[in-house]
């Protein structure tokens, strides 16, 4: 056997037995796991990755962070690399970037990271709200001043296979502001939201908040009362720097 057939015939066999991690890109969607009663999610379409934990049976905040992301391939196998905008433990660990062992097999995704993680892929649900959003301005549209991405200052709402997350944050110093997320629906004009999760109160957790929507082009026109039954009026504008834009 010469030189040029040996080394494809050896990293066949490695991968055969095991020796080499199972290489592949993590495919887009909503992976779940649970680990003494701590609840992971993942949430990433390819290019960003959002990372949230909380307690369930006792509602609880744990944590979240999340960024554009790629895996990359290297000796020791591929890695998740995270190029982080957000990340409500900044003020603990100082974490700006990950860089994270990762494997993936059909639908089952590890994470070789603070501890394992085994996650699982949810079911595939397309909604209308799908993608990534950033807030830009409080309703009517008049032409105001609007925030972006130029803005360092930032409300990310990220919807995916009938999952929700906010994020308040400033890319700035790193400053976190607040998240809450859970289970969303989107159908006929009526977005409804079932937090499972929420930083600034705990006790919001099983509520579920209905609202008008309507999309205008790249925006979001989001209506109805907020979680204190005041009226309010939002748009949000499609973020394609957090997703592939079509």
């Amino acid at each position: 056997m010469n030189i040029k057939t040996f080394f494809p015939w050896l990293s066949a066999c490695a991968l055969l037995l095991g020796l080499v991690p199972l290489s592949g890109q993590m495919a887009p969607g909503v992976y779940m796991a649970e680990t003494g009663g701590i609840q992971h999610e993942i949430k990433t379409n390819g290019d960003y990755f959002i990372y949230s934990a909380y307690k369930t049976e006792t509602p609880e905040f744990l944590r979240t962070l999340g960024g554009f992301s790629k895996v990359e391939d290297t000796f020791g196998g591929p890695k998740l690399i995270v190029l982080l905008e957000f990340n409500s433990d900044y003020e603990k660990d100082a974490l700006r970037q990950l860089s994270i062992p990762i494997s993936v097999n059909g639908d089952m995704l590890e994470l070789d990271w603070f501890e394992k993680l085994r996650f699982t892929k949810q079911e595939e649900n397309t909604q209308d709200l799908d993608g990534a959003w950033l807030f830009a301005t409080r309703g009517p549209d008049e032409g105001q001043d609007r925030r972006g991405d130029a803005n360092t200052r930032k409300t990310l709402k990220y919807l995916q296979d009938g999952r929700f997350q906010w994020v308040a944050y400033d890319t700035e110093g790193f400053k976190f502001m607040g998240t809450g997320g859970g289970a969303y629906g989107a159908q006929d004009g009526t977005y409804t939201e079932h937090i499972g999760y929420f930083s600034r109160d705990n006790s919001r957790v099983g509520a579920s908040l209905s609202f008008d929507y309507e999309v205008k082009g790249a925006d979001w026109h989001h209506k109805g009362n907020n979680s204190r039954g005041e009226p309010m009026y939002e748009i949000w504008s499609k973020r394609y720097g957090a997703q592939k834009a079509p």
